[in-house]
Order: structure tokens, then sequence, then C-alpha cells
């Protein structure tokens, strides 16, 4: 569990990095000596303005410090999601951040495991990778099943791959926040 500074300090990086992506500056340079932010993390960042998604990409294998993926998973939720165009610096105002930051993906045997709203799911099959966010099944109103199929959907499989033996299927949790349930710093 991450404390409300941990949090703030995420989001203030999220903030920061996209903000100096979007203006065309060199990095963004945080000071942090938290061990916890400095230790391996998975996480996404997701970008939303009026609630709409405006950018979403995440690392789900802790492979760099939390806040170094943090850092660098924002500017490219603003810049390099291939669904969006580059988010402009008139949008920098408008922009939401929320940060999940992923717990170790764990080998389903049995689909009755995957709690929908508590898991994500991640599903692997002919080299295909496709994952979805545990607060996607419940923004969208699904059952364990529906899930199921999306995250095959998002992998480009047939709805139904998720049955196949061949398939692959992982969950993971994750502690998901936002700048606008935290209480602003003061200057931003």
């Amino acid at each position: 569990m991450l404390s409300e500074s941990q949090k703030r300090i995420l989001l203030d990086t999220a903030r920061g990095a996209i903000r100096a992506a979007v203006r065309g500056m060199s990095g963004f340079q945080h000071q942090v000596t938290d061990t916890l932010l400095l230790s391996p993390g998975a996480a996404f960042v997701t970008l939303r303005i009026e609630g709409e998604l405006r950018g979403c990409i995440g690392y789900i294998e802790p492979i760099r410090p939390l806040i170094e993926t943090i850092e660098e998973v924002a500017v490219k939720a603003a810049t390099e999601d291939f669904r969006f165009t580059p988010v402009e610096e008139s949008e920098l105002p408008h922009i939401s951040i929320e940060i999940s930051v992923l717990s170790r993906l764990e080998q389903v045997t049995d689909i009755q495991e995957i709690e929908v709203g508590k898991h994500g799911l991640l599903i692997e099959a002919n080299n295909s990778r496709g994952l979805l966010l545990p607060q996607v099944a419940s923004e969208q109103g699904w059952d364990r099943e529906t899930f199921l199929n999306q995250t095959a959907r998002k992998a480009g499989l047939p709805s139904a791959m998720w049955r196949n033996p061949q398939a692959k299927i992982f969950k993971f949790s994750a502690e998901i926040f936002n700048d606008t349930e935290l209480i602003p710093t003061p200057g931003h």
C-alpha cells in the first residue's frame, strides 16, 4: 500500500513528465529517496479529459524503479498511444491522471479465481497478448465471462480463445488512484 505522500509524488511526477514532453523539454527531473518508489514496479498511467479516455500505456513487468516507470509511461500515454493524437499544450490543464500500480502476475488455473473489480487480466495465445486493468470490468459492468472475452479481443484473438487450453490467463490486482481524489499540493 502506498501512502498519500507516495501517491502524490507519483502523480506529480506523471504530470511533470507529461508537461515537459508536450512542451518539447528534455526529461523531467524527480528528486526521490523513498525506497519503495525506487524499487522495481509495474504500472499503467491513464489520461482522461472530462472523463473520456485520452491515453493509457503501462508496463506489466516490474523492470525499472516505480518512479521511472511512472515517468516513462506517463509520457508514452500522452504522446505514443496509437489510438490518439499526441496531447497538445492547450489540453494540459484539462488532463486528469490515473495511476494503477500492479501486483505481480499470477497464472489462473480456474476462472472462478477471477474476481471482477478486483483483478485485472492478461491473456496470452498465438504470440498475442491482451491486458485489461481491474477497473475496466467494473466501469463497463461486465461479468467474469465478458471480461475474459473482452481481454481476448484486446489481444486481437477470438473472444472465446480464453477457453483454449493453449491460452494462458493471468490475473493481477492494482492499487488505483488519481489526481482528482487527492488533495492538490500547492502550485498544482
